[in-house]
């Protein structure tokens, strides 16, 4: 198809995600892309802002991962995981669980980030089957959370201002508690946590397992939150013997500057849901680590085995890439290359509160908020930034960057004041004043 023909087809034939077949949104083709940016079908380059959503750390197109994809393609693309094996999978665990917190030892592989929370909602429920504890079959989350679109996961997303809330009638029923309100380098007070505390001891033997976003709720809104709300709930899941998942899928592979946001606090989770970052950008992948003492009830069941098994589990090119992604982690001081780009944004984005329109801004790591007080005109900040050279995704009320580490100061500049703009007309319908 020529460029007109392939944009009338997509318009008129192809699903975006939350889009509408009858108002079709504006897309932008993409020709290529390499380091930070997008090469679009019309020949401009944009800056992406986003990291292709949250997942490309390293950029796009890193010859060691290209390479490594190659090997893999010419020697075992794929194979079914179920009654075989292969070296990219086994040693991509190996080195998984060599870098999650202490405690995690068994590893089960993904499709994606959604289906790794699926499944560990699965090794929670069968865990507690196999414990004797049948009764505990609900699970305790907080609100402003995010764990993905698929039907068990969107019963973990907030019911009420959540994007799934139409689909309550149809869900799973879990409790929720406040999304934590204890800012990052605040102290987690009693109160701040007392709700929660109360469902737990209330429901304490109806709960297979609390699930949360360490330190950052991503889709949700973008909040930041104090590590020691992780501690006070660590303490409160081992005081009533219920399993905590945390969903590092946002945050793991360095994105709020530690390697797993966990680390913040120092707690080690029961069962650990990656994604996004794993391999890079470059395919699909994802993985729920569990511990022996959960592995061991889930064999003590009726069933015996985990009841999961997806046709591209442990796909040997995702495996190969993943190892690739990792690899780099170790080969080039990404922990710098975050603490730098964290500095650039609060600076740069430091001016954006004078506006009234203005919440918040809010970074962390790679992380940069801007929160409106009122929902955005998303598809038109879309617009408006990729008519300034910069992908940015918008959504709710929320104007952020997460871009890729190895992003060059001048290109965060450039992100940061398309934000400042962005922020600037949306709250008075005028693109040229800016606040930064």
């Amino acid at each position: 198809m020529n460029l007109p023909e392939l944009e009338k087809f997509d318009r008129e034939h192809v699903w975006h995600p939350y889009t509408s077949m009858r108002h079709p949104p504006v897309t932008f083709p993409v020709a290529s892309a390499f380091g930070t940016r997008l090469t679009l079908a019309d020949g401009r380059t944009l800056i992406d802002g986003v990291s292709s959503w949250w997942s490309a750390c390293h950029g796009y197109n890193h010859p060691a991962i290209n390479q490594a994809l190659h090997r893999q393609l010419d020697q075992l693309p794929h194979v079914m995981f179920g009654g075989l094996t292969h070296q990219p999978a086994v040693e991509l665990a190996a080195r998984l669980l060599e870098l999650a917190p202490e405690g995690l030892t068994k590893l089960f592989f993904a499709d994606s980030g959604s289906i790794s929370v699926e499944v560990a909602i699965k090794m929670a429920m069968q865990y507690q089957l196999g414990s004797g504890r049948a009764e505990r079959r609900r699970l305790l989350t907080v609100r402003g959370g995010y764990h993905g679109d698929t039907l068990g996961t969107m019963a973990l997303c907030d019911p009420t201002e959540g994007m799934h809330a139409f689909f309550g009638g149809v869900l799973a029923e879990h409790f929720f508690a406040p999304a934590p309100a204890c800012p990052f380098e605040a102290p987690c007070r009693e109160k701040d946590i007392a709700e929660l505390a109360a469902l737990l001891e209330r429901h304490q033997h109806e709960i297979a397992a609390v699930i949360l976003e360490p330190v950052l709720q991503g889709a949700g809104g973008m909040r930041i939150y104090s590590p020691q709300y992780l501690v006070r709930l660590r303490e409160l899941c081992d005081r009533y013997d219920i399993l905590l998942i945390l969903d590092e899928i946002a945050t793991g592979f360095g994105r709020t500057g530690r390697l797993f946001a966990a680390q913040y606090a120092g707690i080690a989770p029961d069962i650990m849901c990656v994604g996004k970052g794993l391999t890079g950008g470059f395919l699909t992948l994802a993985a729920t680590l569990c511990s022996d003492r959960v592995a061991a009830g889930i064999a003590a069941g009726p069933v015996g085995a985990l009841m999961h098994g997806p046709t591209f589990m442990a796909n040997a090119l995702a495996s190969a890439a993943a190892l690739a992604s990792l690899k780099l982690f170790g080969e080039y001081d990404w922990q710098s290359r975050v603490k730098a780009i964290e500095r650039q944004l609060k600076t740069e984005l430091a001016a954006a509160v004078q506006s009234p329109a203005v919440k918040e801004v809010r970074v962390l790591g790679a992380v940069g908020v801007i929160e409106m007080r009122s929902p955005v005109d998303a598809p038109a900040l879309q617009q408006f930034s990729v008519d300034h050279g910069v992908w940015l995704r918008p959504f709710g009320s929320v104007i952020y960057t997460m871009p890729q580490f190895v992003i060059e100061p001048e290109e965060l500049s450039r992100i940061t004041a398309v934000m400042c703009l962005a922020a600037a007309a949306e709250a008075a319908k005028k693109p040229e004043r800016s606040f930064c």
